[in-house]
């Protein structure tokens, strides 16, 4: 709101909002970080000078965070175009935070432009979702609180919960950690506010058994306040459980930052996956003709729909085939090889799979109908008839404890099984058509646990690859 009223770029906005308004925070954002280090930098710096001057012990953490604010004030400021605008709107910080309070009180102008930004907005994160096949039972925005709030606030006063300090209202959940705001003293609500009023209406709304916050793990300190004011406030029959994770690093070790704007953004970033899976795709059919390899030929429309489930897929296997409350680099190279814990792996596997089946011409349905016992004769058979029994161990893991690694983990090792399987056992070549139904059954089985797993994970499958 404050940069859409002072930075416009009128004709931007118009060929394409949601990159306006994108420029517009980042910019604000940037100014108004620049301003309030500038203050923090000059009180900082005046009670070092003092500390100094009377001998006290040094504050080794007060003299590193000076340094840090100085480095950040210089970076800012060998910009001349950037400089010159934060002397125009020196105060851009708390001219932003007004606006805010006259956006939550219903000052019209503000709640004109919220709702003019908000349609191309969602339209465009709509795009994101359905090409990521996320879908949502419930959509209820962050506005769809508003009006309750004040009356969250009324019931943790009437219930002592509440108290006064410096004119904000805050509650206090324990001594270990610092009181939780649920109204600032300018009488802005804040993030707490309406988390707190999104449990009073999902407990009323669902009776719900668990609450479940996927948010980051800097968050951490943000939901223990939350969960101890709603212990408090009376719910405490509900489970409520922060699955915090870690941040994506790029490859200086540090975390992506979309504030900054010099992160690639998602729909890029799933544009450049998909055309890494082209490029490899290509890359692999040249090099097994080269071999001699039979290789089908492809039309356009399948070469790119494999391209599209390889490349979305990978980015997902990769996020979550990670510890998620670990950092990780992101690599396109690591999360598209063809060998390791991948998408690309398991994608493979399958389809290997789904080629014997091709290969031998076999019905599966009429195999499935036809043939009802697998035969476990040879060890790598075995190996695998009892990894596949473990599906449903791999998935209590991941319901105990909110982590879908297990689940990775647990594909990845039913595709090394299949892979030393396959190599030991001969499937269309077995020595018998007895043996050559089981193995068959035992591919399929595999084929539709793989499958299973990556449906679970949000991650489709490809019949040819």
């Amino acid at each position: 709101l404050a940069g859409y009223k002072r930075f416009l770029e009128e004709t931007s906005f118009e060929k394409d909002p949601v990159e306006e308004l994108a420029r517009l925070y980042r910019l604000v954002n940037r100014m108004a970080t620049y301003s309030a280090s500038k203050r923090e930098f000059q009180e900082l710096d005046t009670r070092l000078s003092q500390s100094v001057a009377s001998s006290q012990n040094k504050d080794e953490n007060g003299f590193q965070r000076r340094e840090q604010l100085r480095q950040s004030i210089e970076a800012f400021e060998s910009d001349p175009l950037e400089l010159a605008r934060a002397k125009e709107h020196p105060d851009l910080d708390r001219v932003a935070r007004e606006e805010t309070v006259k956006l939550h009180q219903g000052d019209e102008t503000n709640r004109a432009l919220w709702r003019s930004f908000v349609p191309p907005c969602l339209t465009a994160i709509d795009r994101v979702y359905q090409r990521l096949e996320v879908t949502f039972d419930h959509v209820l925005g962050e506005s769809f609180y508003d009006g309750m709030l004040e009356n969250v606030v009324a019931e943790l006063v009437d219930r002592d919960l509440a108290q006064e300090s410096q004119g904000a209202l805050c509650v206090t959940v324990h001594d270990r950690i610092p009181p939780c705001m649920v109204r600032k003293s300018d009488g802005a609500f804040t993030y707490a506010t309406t988390d707190l009023a999104t449990i009073q209406y999902r407990i009323n709304e669902f009776s719900p058994d668990a609450v479940l916050y996927v948010v980051g793990y800097p968050q951490s300190l943000h939901f223990e306040q939350i969960f101890g004011v709603a212990h408090a406030w009376g719910y405490r029959d509900v489970e409520f459980a922060h699955v915090s994770f870690g941040s994506v690093l790029g490859d200086d070790g540090r975390p992506f930052r979309t504030r900054a704007g010099d992160t690639v953004g998602l729909t890029s970033l799933l544009d450049e996956a998909v055309q890494r899976a082209a490029d490899q795709y290509e890359l692999s059919v040249v090099s097994r003709r080269d071999r001699g390899d039979d290789v089908p030929d492809l039309s356009d429309i399948q070469r790119n729909h494999i391209a599209e489930v390889v490349g979305i897929g990978a980015i997902k296997y990769a996020d979550l085939s990670h510890n998620r409350t670990s950092d990780y680099v992101f690599s396109y190279e690591k999360m598209m090889a063809l060998e390791g814990n991948t998408a690309a792996y398991m994608q493979y596997s399958y389809a290997r799979i789904q080629s014997i089946f091709r290969r031998g011409e076999i019905d599966i349905d009429g195999l499935r109908a036809s043939f009802s016992s697998i035969a476990l004769e040879e060890p790598a058979e075995r190996a695998l008839a009892l990894t596949i029994l473990q599906l449903s161990e791999a998935i209590d893991q991941v319901i105990e404890d909110y982590r879908p690694n297990h689940l990775t983990n647990y594909l990845f090792d039913l595709a090394k099984r299949f892979s030393s399987f396959f190599e030991q056992c001969h499937v269309l070549r077995a020595e018998s058509e007895t043996i050559m139904q089981s193995r068959l059954l035992l591919c399929d089985v595999t084929s539709r646990v793989i499958r299973t797993g990556l449906d679970l994970l949000g991650i489709r499958v490809v019949d040819k690859m």
